[in-house]
């Protein structure tokens, strides 16, 4: 039986599922509702469907606002994330808004939950509709962790399915707190980790996709590191929102034992000998991080989203010259660029003036201005042409850096191609409005062994769960327990120095306390979220992270800078105007944005509804 659940296809068939089908109003039509329930084919379909709200993070990617609503990215076209950078959103605009979406996707697994013990096909077997139940919970915890993310606290509503006819005052209900909220999601997690039916990992082919116990914890790990840093810890804008009875919606009291709470929860995935960090056979550093994400199922990945092809990813980051279908506007900003370490293992920028200019760390060995011929690193994903000059500012950069960043005057490959690329106005791939906005490529969302331009893209499994995030959420969380003064167990912190120098030494950087042999807690600290945002540059954390941080309105408000777009060329020539740190965006922040709205039409349907702070 466990052939119904084909591995490669699981989350592509969840994904793909009709929300129009003809399991839609089956509350209303009794009689074909009921049916539903008489083989194990129509229950595992309702199943699926309950699933398939579930987020498709490699087929939303260049759609959702976590890149673009960030100093890590700027787009070629108009997405939600142009709103947010303009300032222009409100409860009557709300862009990307998913919120009716995944309570659909919870009315939905809780009609599953009350019915799918009335299927008495002996096809479906009890351990069958065990699994299905068990996978339906972590649905349902997951979607509310989707809105807590962006929301903050939300409705819980249990095992009630809602009475869509209704009138709007029998609906109307006020929020829970967010100390409810984290302890319903996490109670949710912990029961699927004791349940035996959920796997310790996925043991054959048939099972990856599933959530396992790994991934119940993966979710609580980051939620209990949310749940830790200021924007859910004791943060005074929020104070003043509280429910009609006076109830605060979010914690008074900055609690320092919730670093520790996030400590743990990471220490447990950390000790699991089921996931390593990924290395390749050759223990190369540039394709130990290119291939966290092209390494389908590798002992890394904790849980993904899903397993598909890499088209809809790479067709937006390839530039349009190497022919077939190629967007080529997903953009790096400057400030994204220029947070990558040297070789050395030193970080070369801390910070800019007025005009852009940055403040360089002369001991890293970083030129910021003038032109050499100097070697590019060989690795599959660009080479640079014989001979050619290429701007200072790139030389002797980490390899996540030459991974991650793609610039004008390279050469893409593309399988056994290559060409050579200008960003530059009239160049071969900066053509309409397909084309980078700042003048860099992001490189290591593309299989550059693959042949694109003959529709050829090779196959991803997002990392939507990896280790190598878990490692990061240990580490803050035990230098921030450090700072102040959390008691922890006595291996802890040699364990978090551990973590880090094994993340920096799999794409050969010394480790942080060689480099940085004086810095103190607060130094670590600063360092520890330089390091995320290089590993998991571009894999959705970037906007989390500011926010809950607290510090987007110094990172993603103000001047975007980029490179000279807007210098003429032709062909592949990138001409020497092009390297002038240019402002390409300017951006808007305000103390409200921390959080997303509640649409006004909520707002109206329930009058129990507390908006967020600022809208």
């Amino acid at each position: 039986m466990k052939k119904l659940y084909i591995a490669a296809c699981f989350c592509l068939a969840l994904m793909n599922t009709s929300c129009d089908s003809f399991l839609d109003k089956q509350e209303d039509e009794a009689l074909t509702f009921d049916k539903i329930w008489n083989t194990r084919e129509n229950t595992e379909k309702y199943w699926r469907n309950a699933m398939s709200f579930l987020p498709d993070d490699a087929g939303d990617w260049s759609y959702a606002p976590w890149h673009a609503a960030t100093d890590e990215a700027i787009l070629a076209w108009t997405r939600d994330s142009e709103k947010i950078n303009a300032g222009s959103w409100n409860p009557s605009n709300v862009p990307y808004y998913e919120m009716n979406h995944y309570y659909k996707g919870i009315r939905e697994c809780n009609i599953f939950l009350q019915n799918v013990d009335r299927c008495t096909d002996p096809i479906a077997t009890e351990d069958m509709k065990a699994m299905w139940k068990a996978q339906t919970h972590f649905a349902r915890a997951y979607y509310y962790f989707m809105m807590m993310r962006i929301y903050g606290p939300v409705f819980l509503i249990g095992d009630e399915i809602m009475d869509a006819t209704a009138s709007t005052e029998a609906l109307a209900r006020p929020r829970n707190t967010w100390d409810e909220c984290v302890s319903y999601v996490v109670s949710e997690m912990i029961a699927l980790i004791e349940n035996p039916i959920v796997t310790d990992g996925w043991k054959s082919d048939s099972d990856k996709g599933l959530a396992t116990k790994g991934a119940c914890q993966a979710v609580i790990s980051r939620l209990r590191l949310y749940c830790a840093r200021d924007l859910f810890n004791g943060n005074q804008l929020y104070a003043s929102v509280k429910n009609p009875d006076g109830t605060p919606l979010f914690p008074l009291q900055y609690d320092n034992s919730k670093w520790l709470e996030a400590a743990k929860a990471a220490r447990v995935l950390i000790d699991n000998p089921l996931y390593k960090l990924y290395r390749g056979d050759d223990n190369d550093p540039y394709e130990n991080y290119f291939d966290v994400l092209w390494k389908t199922w590798n002992s890394e990945l904790i849980w993904t989203t899903g397993y598909k092809g890499g088209y809809n990813i790479g067709v937006h980051t390839a530039p349009g010259a190497i022919g077939g279908t190629a967007y080529g506007g997903c953009s790096v900003t400057q400030q994204q660029v220029d947070a990558y370490a040297m070789k050395n293992g030193l970080y070369p920028i801390s910070g800019y003036d007025n005009d852009g200019k940055p403040f360089v760390n002369p001991e890293s060995g970083y030129e910021d201005a003038g032109l050499s011929a100097w070697t590019y690193p060989n690795w599959l994903g660009a080479s640079a042409p014989s001979g050619a000059k290429m701007p200072n500012m790139f030389k002797d950069r980490e390899p996540r850096f030459y991974v991650s960043i793609f610039f004008s005057g390279l050469e893409w490959k593309f399988g056994s191609s290559k060409k050579k690329i200008s960003l530059a106005d009239g160049g071969n791939s900066a053509v309409s409005h397909d084309r980078s906005r700042a003048g860099y490529l992001m490189a290591r969302f593309y299989d550059h062994r693959s042949n694109s331009a003959t529709n050829q893209w090779g196959n991803l499994t997002y990392p939507t769960f990896r280790l190598g995030e878990i490692y990061l959420n240990y580490i803050e969380s035990v230098l921030e327990c450090k700072k102040r003064g959390v008691i922890m167990p006595a291996d802890y912190e040699s364990k978090a120095m551990e973590c880090w120098a094994d993340l920096r030494d799999r794409v050969g950087l010394p480790s942080i306390v060689s480099v940085y042999p004086n810095a103190d807690v607060d130094k670590l600290i600063e360092l520890c979220r330089q390091e995320r945002r290089i590993e998991l540059a571009f894999e959705g954390h970037r906007y989390f992270d500011t926010r809950t941080w607290m510090i987007a309105k110094t990172t993603d408000a103000g001047p975007v800078w980029g490179m000279n777009v807007n210098a003429k060329t032709s062909g592949d020539v990138t001409p020497d105007e092009f390297w002038e740190r240019t402002v390409v965006d300017t951006r808007i922040f305000k103390d409200n944005f921390y959080l997303y709205p509640f649409s006004q039409s909520e707002k109206e349907r329930n009058t129990m509804l507390v908006q967020n702070y600022g809208w």
